[in-house]
């Protein structure tokens, strides 16, 4: 992502954002910084259709509306996974990618899969992927 588009996206979340902390604007930077390099390491022709509302971002990938969470083991989050099947349904997605999004070099393969059965991850996200940011891969894990 180039810098004055970032600095671009970082003014918009400000501007509709307003009634957000600082910290949960730097969280929602962080999310479009995620979902900007992911789609370039992924598929680069990926349209982002919605970002700021909710942690799901909404995407458009050949002509298909679809869902993109991402999570970090090390910040998590709450997962209200009824919520996320309605947010689904109401924003006409077809699928619900679930994205964790690790930095380290070394990854541990077992927690995602623990996380996963844990959490029922897989039974309400249609893909599941581990992102390493900064070597930029992505392995689907389901």
């Amino acid at each position: 992502m180039e810098l004055t588009v970032f600095q671009e996206l970082t003014e918009q979340i400000a501007i509709e954002c307003f009634y957000m902390t600082d910290s949960q604007q730097e969280e929602k930077v962080i999310q479009l910084i995620d979902l900007h390099h992911f789609i370039d390491c992924y598929n680069s022709k990926i349209k982002i259709i919605n970002y700021i509302n909710h942690p799901i971002n909404i995407i458009e990938e050949n002509s298909t509306k679809k869902g993109v969470l991402f999570y970090d083991l090390k910040h998590p989050i709450s997962l209200d996974l009824n919520f996320f099947e309605s947010f689904k349904r109401n924003n006409h997605l077809k699928e619900i990618w679930f994205v964790f999004v690790e930095e380290n070099s070394i990854s541990n393969s077992k927690q995602y899969f623990e996380f996963i059965i844990e959490n029922s991850i897989e039974i309400f996200y249609d893909k599941i992927f581990r992102f390493n940011f900064f070597q930029s891969t992505i392995k689907e894990l389901k």
